[in-house]
């Protein structure tokens, strides 16, 4: 199953678990899986239409989709895939 990492900040919408393992075969199938079993996730991650937010940068091992084939990128049995949230900053 491809491994989904949770970042800290989104950890409190999935009662704390660090990772996420899905059977599907796409970034996009891998993200409606675990947004079905964690549903508080939805706003953080899905727009209106249902796409992944612009600012919500998803990598398939080292690479970010958006180099990739972007939310169809396909995973396999030992993909990771990470969420990386923006994090916004202050002034210096």
């Amino acid at each position: 199953m491809a491994k989904l990492i949770i970042p800290t900040p989104l950890r409190k919408f999935t009662n704390d678990s660090a990772h996420f393992e899905s059977s599907k075969s796409t970034v996009k199938d891998v993200i409606g899986d675990l947004i079905s079993q964690h549903d508080g996730l939805r706003h953080h991650l899905l727009d209106d239409k249902g796409d992944i937010r612009s600012f919500v940068r998803i990598y398939v091992g080292d690479e970010d989709i958006q180099q990739l084939e972007k939310e169809n990128t396909a995973v396999e049995s030992n993909t990771v895939i990470s969420i990386i949230p923006a994090i916004a900053g202050g002034s210096i």
